[in-house]
């Protein structure tokens, strides 16, 4: 059954996407908001919002055996628009899909009667310890699927399993809230090139007073992908009493009706890209770590964010980069251009060991991360399945999520007969002699 006074059906096909609701169990709670969805008389619809509460890991964990159980069990919780907003990408949804399937065409070459009972699966990002390759990579909006807690939970949760939690710029939670409530964890704070430097500017020198110890700079998102999901539904604004909190220094007026909510388009990327500098050059990462990456006597290192080809990863090293991530903004940008795996081997060669390499999209293995750190990572971003793990346990869910993930690796190194995260290296992994033949990855199915 719908939400109350809401229908789950849309207009048209949504390419890759199942519109189909699925019966959930009773809340343990309820937000309720309006939602503008553009209809004839423009009126606005009432929703009712379903979000785990309880910090709990609900008693179904047993079925949870990979990360695609939580995006299967996530989509039965979440009202229509919010799944589809999360799991959704731009235009055809290619690289979306293929940031999944990609992983496929890419095979591991197992060592064997290697001596693996004492396997390490930790590895070091200047100089700061993960407990393995994977991190949550920056991603807003979190209080969307755990109401209480939002970004807190899954920063907390970091902390639990050893990692590093990246906050977006986009959260809903403030970067000193976020520090305080999980102030033992390791936190990057992620920024975007604004119309107003002096925001972008006073944003990352806040999370350098709070103790963030990385800062990730996007650059591909000048302007968002289009997603027709988003515009089918009536996804133009962040639902209240959600905001957007790092912004609030602006104040009302400012923040909220005059950028992000500002209902001009169907879709709510494209109110909030109403922010961005769209007239970016090079000169603006120098700027950004010249005047906002230094704590004290200390550098803060700078990765810039969504590079997919060598040529952009030597003009990032030479505006000063001290790191680079390989992203298409999980298919949520540019619709066509190569998955992230696959446009990884070609930045880690163009950067040559000079400074770490970090990618995400589309990883949902341990088997994945073994490929990637094989191929030149230092390690990988997770996005969607935080949201998804967030939507079926809060803080335990993700704890669940990361911990399935982590003992997946230890599993994939020793069969390949990697004591540690040196021993993975550029011959661990080939391509089908052949081409070999890749199984579609078919999104609907979840």
């Amino acid at each position: 059954m719908s939400p109350k006074g809401f229908s789950s059906k849309v207009s048209g096909p949504i390419i890759g996407v199942s519109t189909a609701a699925t019966a959930a169990s009773p809340p343990r709670s309820l937000l309720k908001f309006d939602l503008g969805l553009p209809d004839a008389s423009e009126r606005t619809k009432s929703i009712i919002l379903k979000n785990p509460k309880s910090s709990t890991i609900p008693s179904s964990s047993k079925h949870y055996y990979n990360l695609h159980d939580f995006q299967k069990r996530a989509k039965t919780k979440l009202p229509l628009p919010l799944y589809e907003y999360i799991a959704s990408g731009t235009d055809d949804e290619q690289t979306l899909s293929e940031n999944r399937a990609a992983w496929k065409g890419w095979y591991l070459r197992p060592r064997v009667m290697i001596p693996v009972g004492g396997i390490s699966t930790a590895t070091t990002l200047f100089g700061q310890r993960l407990s393995f390759p994977v991190f949550t990579s920056p991603a807003g909006v979190q209080a969307l699927c755990d109401e209480e807690e939002g970004e807190c939970a899954t920063a907390r949760a970091c902390g639990r399993v050893g990692t590093m939690f990246g906050l977006s710029q986009h959260a809903t939670r403030s970067i000193e809230e976020v520090a305080s409530a999980a102030g033992g964890t390791l936190r990057w704070f992620q920024s975007y090139i604004m119309k107003d430097r002096s925001l972008t500017l006073r944003l990352v020198k806040r999370a350098v007073k709070a103790g963030y110890k990385g800062i990730f700079v996007t650059v591909d998102s000048v302007r968002f992908g289009y997603r027709e999901a988003d515009a089918r539904n009536g996804w133009d604004a962040l639902p209240p009493p959600h905001r957007l909190v790092n912004y609030d220094e602006l104040g009302e007026e400012s923040s909220l009706a005059g950028t992000y909510n500002g209902k001009e388009h169907k879709s709510w990327d494209q109110n909030s890209e109403q922010m961005w500098e769209q007239n970016v050059t090079w000169d603006d990462i120098r700027w950004l770590k010249r005047e906002g990456c230094r704590d004290g006597n200390t550098d803060i290192p700078l990765v810039v964010k969504g590079i997919m080809t060598a040529e952009d990863a030597l003009l990032a090293l030479d505006a000063g980069a001290d790191g680079i991530m390989v992203s298409n903004h999980g298919g949520r940008a540019l619709d066509g251009c190569l998955s992230a795996i696959d446009a990884l081997p070609e930045v880690v060669a163009a950067v040559g060991g000079r400074v770490p390499v970090l990618m995400d999209g589309g990883v949902t293995r341990g088997t994945d991360v073994l490929k990637a750190v094989a191929l030149g990572a230092t390690a990988v971003g997770l996005g969607k399945p935080v949201f998804f793990a967030l939507a079926c346990g809060g803080e335990e869910g993700v704890v669940k999520m990361l911990s399935m993930l982590k003992t997946e690796t230890e599993a994939a190194m020793a069969i390949c007969g990697c004591r540690s995260i040196e021993d993975v290296t550029g011959n661990l992994v080939t391509r089908h002699p052949s081409g070999g033949s890749v199984v579609p990855y078919i999104r609907s199915s979840l």
